[in-house]
C-alpha cells in the first residue's frame, strides 16, 4: 500500500515538475519574441556609462538583481547591487554621476525603490526599468523600460515569483552577453576575473606552467643515446627533445621509446635512430585544457608536449603540471 502511494506521489511530482518547466519555457518564449530595438537602446546606455552599473530590486527581484550584478562584474562591466532599503539610509551615496541604474520590479510598484528613482532623476542618472508594466510608477520614472512578459507565475497559486524571476534572470544574461560581444571580451579577460578554482585553472595558458630555459631537456640530433639518457635523468621530465643544427625540434625520445629499444648497445645508438619523429607539440598561448586533450587523445597517450615558437622549443609541459594546476 505504501509503495502504491509513493508511486502515485512520484507520478504527481513529475507531472507538476513538467508543468512548472513548461510554464517557464512558455514565458521565456514570449520574452524572446517580444525583444525589439529597446534592447539595443538599453545596451547602448550600459556600454556608454562612464561609471558603474548599479542593479537594485526588492525581495525576490533583489536576489535576481544580485546575480545580474555579479554576472556583469565577471564579464567586463563594473557593477554591484544596492539594496533599496539601505539606499534610503545612506547607500544612495554609492550611486554617482556617470553610473547607470537597473531597477527591477515585476509590478513596477515597489515602494522601496522610490528613493532611488527620485535620486536618479535629481542627478540625471540613466535608469533602466525591468518590469511587466511600463505604465507603473517605475516605468513612468525610468529612462527606458525592458518589458517582462505578463504571463503569470508557474506557482499554482499564481503568487510566488517563479516565471517572472526566471525571465528577469535571462534578460540580465542577455544584457551581459550583448555587452561581452560589443566589447570583445575574451577568455583571457574572463580568466583575470576568475583566477581561483577549477574555472581559473581551465583558463590558464600553457605558458603559465611550462618548463623553460635550463629546465628544457634538449640534445642535438647527432648526439648518442648516452648523452640523451644523462639529460633525461637530469631534467626528470621523462623525455628529451631532439633538435637539428637550426635548433628546430625534429623528434622526441620518451621512457616508452627506451623500453622499446632496450638492448646492450642502446647507449651507443644515435638519438636520431631511436627518436620518434614529428612529435605532438603545442603553442604557448593555448589553454592547458587543450594540452590535456592532445595528450589524452593521441593514440597510446603521451605525457609531454614541447612548446614551439618558429619550430624551436621554448618550453615543455608535462601531464603532472596539468594535474598540479587542477586541470587533468
Amino acid at each position: 500500500m505504501q509503495d502504491a502511494t509513493a508511486q502515485v506521489l512520484g507520478f504527481e511530482d513529475l507531472k507538476h515538475a513538467i508543468q512548472t518547466i513548461d510554464r517557464e519555457i512558455e514565458t521565456l518564449e514570449i520574452l524572446k519574441n517580444s525583444l525589439d530595438k529597446t534592447l539595443s537602446q538599453a545596451v547602448d546606455i550600459l556600454q556608454s556609462a562612464k561609471g558603474r552599473v548599479i542593479v537594485t530590486g526588492m525581495g525576490k527581484s533583489g536576489h535576481i538583481a544580485r546575480k545580474i550584478a555579479a554576472t556583469f562584474a565577471s564579464t567586463g562591466t563594473v557593477s554591484f547591487f544596492v539594496h533599496p532599503g539601505e539606499a534610503s539610509h545612506g547607500d544612495l551615496g554609492m550611486i554617482t554621476e556617470g553610473d547607470v541604474v537597473i531597477a527591477i520590479s515585476y509590478s513596477g510598484e515597489s515602494k522601496e525603490l522610490s528613493d532611488i528613482l527620485m535620486y536618479a532623476k535629481r542627478h540625471n542618472i540613466p535608469l533602466i526599468a525591468i518590469t511587466r508594466n511600463p505604465e507603473s510608477s517605475l516605468g513612468k520614472n525610468s529612462t527606458l523600460v525592458l518589458k517582462l512578459p505578463d504571463n503569470g507565475e508557474a506557482c499554482p497559486l499564481g503568487l510566488a515569483p517563479t516565471s517572472s524571476t526566471t525571465a528577469t534572470l535571462v534578460l540580465g544574461d542577455v544584457l551581459a552577453i550583448d555587452l561581452m560581444y560589443r566589447r570583445g571580451f575574451s577568455a583571457s579577460d574572463f580568466r583575470q576575473r576568475h583566477p581561483g578554482g577549477k574555472l581559473g585553472a581551465i583558463l590558464c595558458k600553457v605558458s603559465d606552467i611550462m618548463h623553460k630555459g635550463i629546465e628544457l631537456p634538449i640534445v642535438k640530433e647527432d648526439a648518442i643515446m648516452q648523452e640523451a639518457l644523462l639529460v633525461m635523468t637530469e631534467k626528470m621530465l621523462g623525455c628529451v627533445g631532439i633538435v637539428n643544427n637550426n635548433d628546430e625540434l625534429v623528434g622526441i625520445i620518451t621512457d616508452g621509446d627506451l623500453r622499446r629499444w632496450m638492448s646492450p648497445s642502446l647507449i651507443t645508438e644515435k638519438v636520431s635512430t631511436v627518436m620518434t619523429k614529428n612529435p605532438k607539440v603545442i603553442d604557448q598561448n593555448a589553454l592547458i585544457v587543450d594540452a590535456v586533450n592532445i595528450m589524452n587523445n593521441t593514440g597510446r597517450g603521451i605525457t609531454n608536449l614541447f612548446v614551439l615558437q618558429d619550430k624551436k622549443p621554448i618550453g615543455i609541459i608535462h601531464i603532472h603540471d596539468c594535474l598540479k594546476a587542477g586541470v587533468a
